[in-house]
């Protein structure tokens, strides 16, 4: 009985500490917007790295002299700062594009609850003060044509694995439609093979999964000889299907969340080719968004190189001779043009910046085509 008391006692000392730490993040935020306001009337810097650097330092050095683990520490702290930055950010965003605070953003993604594109949602829009709702569509078509007749305020879609490449429909879709690129967020991927209940591998027969997720996991999924894999739209309606068929010889390729969303057994863990593993994403919406020179930024543009030699390198060295870092570059087969090729191109900079709008004004010289998707806040991390 002792025991049990002993135990009731600890936690119940537990939940006080996480109250009071909870309590400590509530106050902390508080300042931070205190910060945001003044930074904004201040202009002055959204992040300070040798600031930074100083607190994890010295977060580093208190955490190894209280006896707890450096690394932890260092990494929590990590992301609380960064969340800061974030709400910064936002609070930036919302006051330059006038963005109503205590309207409801439904936000649209490709998949059902627990998708890795549903977390992308939350995790970018979770510093906005609006009520925030995820609607699930079945393709990124879907997606995109929701946001181009008004029903959504914004879409996530995903533009590139660290796995698997680039995802083509994306790129095409963002060619056909006049929308704009205003945000980006980057989701670790952890993937894990899911069950209705804890059977051996060897009973499992089918395996369902999005086709980026099985071509993320092929090494572990070419030893299972007996198993047939079968692409299906979304991982989370893989796992979704494997509760409603209710047949424990079939398995999916899902998140950990979606396997606790839906009450499935995690048969095997972090199945992936890679451990770092990201999928980032882009924000669309109709209207662009201007961007404090405070924040940040990238932009993404289309183009196609004139026809004439050494057209595409003469291009991509204006944006060196402005100092525009390259992130992205992908080419993508020119709709109608057989054997001609578009270019899409991420670079850091903000076309509000006397340099990179003169730079854009010299690609159109070397260039057959240009279309502006937008310049946006660059990931926080």
């Amino acid at each position: 009985m002792s025991e049990k008391r002993e135990l009731s006692d600890i936690r119940k000392e537990l939940d006080r500490i996480d109250h009071n730490l909870l309590e400590a993040l509530a106050f902390r935020q508080k300042l931070i917007q205190e910060t945001a306001h003044l930074k904004r009337d201040k202009r002055a810097v959204l992040r300070d790295p040798s600031r930074e650097h100083e607190i994890l330092s010295r977060i580093g050095r208190v955490a190894q002299e209280q006896g707890v683990d450096k690394y932890f520490a260092m990494t929590l702290f990590r992301q609380i700062i960064d969340y800061s930055v974030r709400f910064q950010t936002d609070f930036l965003m919302d006051h330059h594009n006038l963005r109503d605070a205590e309207s409801l953003l439904r936000v649209g993604y490709q998949g059902t609850d627990g998708a890795y594109s549903q977390r992308a949602v939350h995790t970018h829009f979770g510093t906005r003060r609006n009520e925030l709702l995820s609607i699930g569509y079945e393709t990124f078509r879907d997606v995109v044509e929701a946001v181009d007749n008004g029903s959504l305020h914004y879409g996530m879609l995903p533009i590139e694995n660290t796995t698997a490449g680039s995802i083509n429909d994306t790129y095409d879709l963002l060619h056909k439609h006049e929308l704009h690129v205003v945000g980006e967020e980057v989701v670790r991927v952890q993937h894990c093979l899911v069950t209705l209940s804890d059977v051996p591998v060897s009973n499992i027969k089918r395996i369902y999964s999005h086709p980026q997720a099985i071509a993320q996991c092929s090494e572990y999924l070419s030893k299972l000889h007996h198993c047939k894999v079968e692409a299906y739209l979304d991982t989370a309606m893989a796992a979704k299907k494997v509760l409603e068929d209710d047949d424990l010889s079939q398995a999916a390729i899902a998140s950990r969340d979606a396997a606790e969303l839906y009450g499935l057994h995690v048969v095997s863990d972090l199945i992936g080719n890679q451990k770092e593993n990201f999928t980032r994403f882009l924000v669309v919406a109709k209207e662009p968004v201007v961007c404090d020179g405070q924040i940040k930024t990238k932009t993404s543009i289309i183009m196609s190189a004139a026809h004439r030699k050494g057209a595409l390198a003469q291009a991509l060295n204006i944006l060196h001779q402005y100092d525009l870092n390259l992130t992205k570059l992908e080419s993508r087969p020119s709709p109608g043009n057989p054997w001609e090729y578009l270019f899409y191109i991420d670079f850091e900079g903000n076309l509000a910046s006397p340099a990179a709008a003169e730079a854009l004004e010299k690609l159109r010289e070397h260039s057959g085509f240009i279309k502006v998707l937008g310049t946006y806040p660059a990931r926080i991390s």
